[in-house]
């Protein structure tokens, strides 16, 4: 009996302390689980419409991952960054038009130094400054485009085709890889007036553009012209859901940046996030000369936030690269996560995204030749949220002229590592488009 009374007491004993081990496990478990846990609820897309495919999947992955509440969160050091160009990206039709268009309406563009045309594009050819001078009197110090139909008429064949309404090329003499003549003309149009009335410009086009139904148009000169603007409700909730997963979101856009901060505050977006084509300033007025980056100079007038040029203000003024190092592709850690794009304006900051670039598809040649050919598995194509293209017959001139080079001269589309992309047929685009009314 002793001998029996002692192997109950052992086992009772026995049976405590494994009890007492499982009460120990389930606590230190609790605590564990406790510690680990997502200080808030990670956020998530909520605009369903729209996006093509598994794209909007993937994009909730990558926030998930990279944001507060995911295995690689920054918490503690750099966060992480997301980039947006915006015309057309994350608004349909384009913010710098709609500024030109109200600019030529209301007869605000200021009259050019002696009258001549050339202290307004460093790139202005002889036939386009006299064309100008010809069409536009300057008698008064603001052109008279309100009621000068030959005058906005030249302004618009100018800015919009590049060519003078007689045909002959406006712009010459520049890098294709990180200047457009014609967008910067537009920053250096508004030459004489201070940042807060070419806001103040900005903003009425905004108001109208936003107010006016889907579809309209204006008369500016002789003809009509686009006449709205809409925010896409898609791109507004990828952006609300970045920024609160703890992504740095910003705007770069090829307008003018005072044009593009008015805008961008209606998706949440400050000034100091936003960038976009800068003025060199004087006496507190804007000069027909543009700020540099990278090895140009201010008053160069040789680079805006346009190809190339976008990268190099993006490594710059985002993730602080100095000098001539910011025109150059920086290592993986220091670019950013995410970006997103319609045009190949935006192919060097696209291809510098290391999570994923997102492009709209506006069929154009190099940037969607590279998003087709997916080298390394992060590109996401999706059709335009509004009035999305048709497909494209034929397949993008990939292996030949789907490339444009700093001359002008076109050619292959060439990966990383010097291969070229074999041409590439239009595959991304939807049966019908979704509809918007009026926005605030």
């Amino acid at each position: 009996m002793n001998f029996k009374r002692r192997a109950a007491a052992a086992t009772a004993v026995l049976a405590v302390a494994a009890a007492g081990l499982v009460a120990v496990q389930a606590t230190a478990e609790a605590t564990q689980t406790e510690s680990t846990a997502r200080p808030r609820a990670c956020p998530g897309l909520l605009v369903t419409e729209g996006w093509y495919g598994a794209n909007r999947a993937r994009l909730q992955r990558m926030i998930d991952a990279h944001g507060h509440c995911g295995p690689r969160s920054h918490q503690g050091g750099a966060r992480p960054v997301a980039t947006f160009d915006w015309d057309n990206t994350v608004i349909k039709n384009d913010v710098g038009d709609a500024t030109l268009y109200w600019l030529l309406r209301n007869g605000r563009i200021r009259t050019p130094a002696q009258g001549d045309w050339h202290t307004t594009s460093r790139y202005l050819t002889d036939p386009a400054a006299k064309a100008l001078a010809k069409a536009c009197p300057d008698t008064a110090a603001t052109l008279p485009t309100r009621r000068n139909t030959a005058c906005a008429d030249e302004i618009l064949s100018v800015y919009g085709e590049g060519t003078t309404t007689g045909g002959a090329e406006a712009f010459a003499g520049y890098d294709r890889r990180r200047m457009e003549p014609q967008y910067a003309w537009l920053a250096q149009l508004t030459r004489g007036w201070s940042t807060r009335q070419v806001k103040d410009f900005a903003a009425a086009a905004r108001k109208e553009n936003l107010a006016a139904p889907v579809g309209t148009e204006q008369r500016v000169g002789s003809g009509k012209v686009t006449g709205w603007v809409r925010y896409y409700d898609q791109q507004r909730d990828l952006i609300r859901t970045l920024k609160k997963a703890g992504f740095d979101v910003y705007v770069v856009s090829a307008s003018p940046e005072p044009v593009a901060e008015v805008w961008a505050r209606g998706v949440g977006i400050d000034a100091r996030h936003t960038l976009g084509i800068r003025n060199v300033t004087s006496h507190g007025r804007l000069t027909a000369h543009l700020k540099g980056c990278g090895t140009v100079r201010d008053g160069d007038d040789s680079m805006i936030t346009y190809i190339d040029g976008k990268r190099c203000w993006i490594n710059r003024e985002i993730l602080g690269v100095r000098g001539a190092a910011a025109e150059k592709v920086q290592p993986a850690a220091r670019r950013q996560v995410f970006a997103a794009g319609d045009s190949d304006t935006d192919v060097s900051f696209l291809r510098d995204a290391t999570g994923l670039r997102l492009v709209l598809n506006r069929n154009k040649d190099e940037v969607m030749c590279r998003a087709y050919d997916d080298a390394d598995g992060r590109w996401l194509v999706n059709p335009m949220f509004l009035q999305p293209k048709a497909a494209k017959a034929d397949p993008y001139p990939c292996a030949s002229t789907g490339y444009t080079g700093r001359d002008g001269k076109r050619g292959p589309v060439r990966r990383s590592d010097g291969s070229v992309i074999p041409d590439q047929k239009d595959t991304v685009h939807p049966a019908s488009a979704p509809s918007s009314g009026p926005q605030d």
